[in-house]
């Protein structure tokens, strides 16, 4: 009791459980100005006010580190510590027993205008009941919230914070609900749509890309991480569906609109359990374009390219480096490969009159196409319908099963089915509605068919490396007398040729074969009826 009429001064300890309620809510000002109304009438001296944003269940909090460093630093003079309430010291009785203890060594006497503290058996009992009720207080919201979020994750509604490329807009009746962020949405899009048609050969590729975007969120380094691609590419609120496996909430449609379609989700998934065509290398740039896709016509080794010192300059080639080659070590100038490679590439673009028949075949082949997609929604609910049955049957097997083996093995089909069921909603929902007009889709592709030349004179690397991968099957092999070999041309350049290659001539009524003659056709005709 003397210790308290001597120790006239004192600080203040406000806390909040979130930095939110610390820059939008008057939490922090509220518990100083009651704390310093208590302090003056008991006329004590406030010298600091302490202050935390920080849950209550734990302990090292800033602000009580720093209060509990100044109370040691004037142990010698004792300083009251002002709290608005118990709750705000801790919310958990381990750690109000522990910062209490911690307050008293270090020469603190606690105090509030909300409960009064002391040292008998009977001021102890009321301080723990009082602590262990805030324990429960906050254990409890906590399974609140935690119950409220699982049932909107069931309810088609993301929880969480908002991934790139969305942001949440309240919708009346709904709560919050993610929508697209422009200009990453668009961005991301691409990257998305890219990596599942194969424009993006690798998630290297993909990483680069976004990158080079300069309004796309990026690290504090400017780089996007390896593990953020793959985020990225494996997150299903991107198709406009959500799982959320760690509170059983399996894959199902979600409130908001997706920025892909759920098929061309299930493509890129497909496509990351499968081995890249064209593997990314760090030493692919601007100065040496064919490295990696070029191909010694020896040895059938990729060729590697340098820059090699003369006596005033630097000289590009592409070489052979591999042991055992015969042409290991001899180089060829870049200009050399390139011009031949341009040369053939020239050769793939068809003649007008060619291309304007093949972009009418291919505007016939999509309106055919769009006609009878429509009678393929029939088909594809009868198959729904079979996978709605062999998920009761898996369902029904699962109660009976004890076997934790067994039940992950079910539960993986099952999740397997619903997968494949989401992708056949979603087409049977946009059968025979396409997204966007003919012209509108094919408008690059007929492009490219054009003149894969151009893209490749006036285009970046990105739109370099998309040439390479759909004007040829495979590499090119390269050798440094004859030049490029004969190189394996993908599908619409083969078509385009054959449309124009080999002998044609008008079809007779009888045909090509030659006559066949009467009596030949009079013995066949007995023969089958077994009268000879």
């Amino acid at each position: 009791m003397k210790t308290k009429q001597k120790a006239k001064k004192a600080v203040i300890y406000c806390r909040v459980s979130h930095a939110k309620q610390a820059t939008q809510g008057t939490g922090l000002g509220s518990q100083e100005t009651r704390c310093r109304e208590f302090a003056s009438i008991r006329q004590y001296d406030v010298e600091q006010v302490f202050k935390d944003d920080a849950s209550g269940g734990l302990i090292n909090r800033p602000g009580m580190q720093a209060m509990l460093a100044y109370l040691r630093q004037h142990r010698r003079d004792p300083h009251i510590v002002i709290i608005d309430d118990i709750s705000r010291l801790a919310r958990g009785l381990d750690a109000h027993l522990e910062l209490r203890a911690a307050i008293n060594k270090a020469g603190g006497i606690l105090e509030s205008p909300s409960i009064e503290f002391g040292e008998d058996s009977d001021s102890q009992l009321v301080e723990n009941l009082l602590a262990s009720v805030s324990q429960h207080q906050r254990q409890k919201n906590g399974e609140q919230t935690l119950n409220r979020m699982r049932a909107r994750a069931t309810n088609g509604c993301w929880p969480f914070r908002a991934p790139v490329g969305f942001r949440f807009e309240r919708v009346s009746g709904q709560g919050k609900l993610l929508h697209p962020d422009e200009p990453a949405a668009s961005i991301l899009t691409e990257a998305l749509e890219g990596f599942a048609c194969g424009r993006f050969a690798s998630q290297a590729e993909v990483k680069r890309f976004l990158e080079a975007q300069p309004q796309f969120p990026k690290n504090s380094n400017g780089e996007i991480t390896n593990q953020r691609v793959n985020d990225l590419l494996t997150q299903p609120l991107y198709a406009g569906y959500l799982e959320v496996p760690r509170w059983d909430v399996s894959l199902r449609p979600a409130k908001h609109e997706g920025l892909i379609r759920f098929e061309t989700f299930d493509a890129i998934q497909k496509r990351l359990n499968e081995n890249t065509y064209l593997p990314a290398r760090k030493d692919i740039n601007a100065d040496f374009p064919l490295r990696g896709f070029v191909l010694c016509g020896c040895c059938g080794n990729p060729l590697t390219a340098n820059w090699s010192k003369g006596k005033s300059t630097h000289y590009p080639y592409y070489l052979c480096r591999h042991k055992g080659c015969e042409a290991a070590g001899k180089s060829v100038r870049r200009e050399v490969v390139e011009n031949d490679f341009e040369t053939l590439l020239m050769s793939l673009q068809p003649s007008q009159d060619l291309f304007d028949l093949a972009s009418a075949i291919f505007r016939d082949l999509w309106q055919q196409r769009a006609e009878s997609s429509k009678q393929q929604g029939q088909s594809m609910k009868a198959k729904v319908s079979q996978i709605d049955r062999k998920i009761e049957k898996f369902v029904d097997t699962l109660v009976e099963l004890d076997s934790a083996g067994a039940i992950k093995a079910i539960e993986r089909k099952i999740g397997n089915l619903e997968i494949e069921r989401a992708a056949l909603r979603e087409k049977i929902e946009n059968c025979g509605k396409p997204l966007r007009d003919y012209d509108e889709v094919f408008e690059h592709s007929m492009q490219f068919l054009s003149s894969p030349w151009k893209i490749w004179e006036k285009g970046n690397m990105e739109y370099r490396h998309t040439v390479l991968k759909l004007a040829f099957d495979d590499r090119l092999a390269y050798c440094r007398d004859t030049g490029f070999r004969t190189p394996e041309i993908a599908l619409p350049f083969k078509a385009l040729g054959g449309i124009c290659s080999g002998k044609k001539e008008m079809a007779h009524r009888r045909g090509f074969e030659p006559l066949t003659p009467r009596f030949v056709v009079w013995c066949s005709i007995q023969l089958s009826y077994r009268c000879i």
